[in-house]
């Protein structure tokens, strides 16, 4: 039999993530994930908290383009014209994660977290947090040091995309 050990997850980020499935707990709300350079990092994030099956319905780990069209519906356009990796990208898979799985809150994460790829307008670093709620969808750019370590960027990620979760008018991300 192998020990349980603690969960591996950062402090801060372990934090981030207990306050937002306590904030959405409180407000009976549900929140899903659609992922790409993040891998499935938020969704394990906030699943390491007990209690989060009570609002975390599901999450798409979204790393080809084509789970992106076909599974969140990006829209092919958006990434012949956009490309994945980009607000409009972040966007679409936060609306399509909010329909797959008919949750109240979605969160989406596109990137480059190196250590190849990245343009020069968009660097290794960079990544779009998309947000799709009831009021509508916004996005978030995140420009980490790209000499951070792909886990770093990851990471980084993450957490920002807990952080907007947590200015959804349900406590501040300070």
């Amino acid at each position: 039999m192998i020990a349980a050990k603690k969960s591996p997850a950062a402090p801060r980020e372990e934090e981030l993530a207990r306050r937002v499935v306590r904030s959405l707990s409180e407000r009976r709300w549900t929140v899903s994930a659609a992922e790409s350079c993040t891998g499935g990092l938020i969704a394990k994030l906030i699943t390491d908290i007990p209690g989060s099956s009570a609002v975390f319905a599901g999450g798409c780990v979204s790393y080809t383009n084509d789970v992106k069209m076909r599974v969140l519906g990006v829209p092919r356009a958006i990434i012949e014209r956009d490309t994945e990796v980009s607000p409009s990208c972040a966007m679409a898979m936060a609306d399509g994660a909010r329909r797959l799985f008919k949750t109240d809150l979605a969160v989406s994460a596109t990137g480059f977290a190196g250590p190849a790829g990245g343009t020069p307008r968009d660097p290794v670093g960079t990544v779009y947090i998309g947000l799709s709620t009831p009021h509508g969808t916004t996005c978030v750019r995140l420009s980490a040091d790209p000499s951070l370590s792909r886990g770093a960027i990851r990471t980084a990620a993450a957490a920002r995309a807990l952080e907007e979760l947590l200015k959804q008018g349900f406590g501040k991300s300070d």
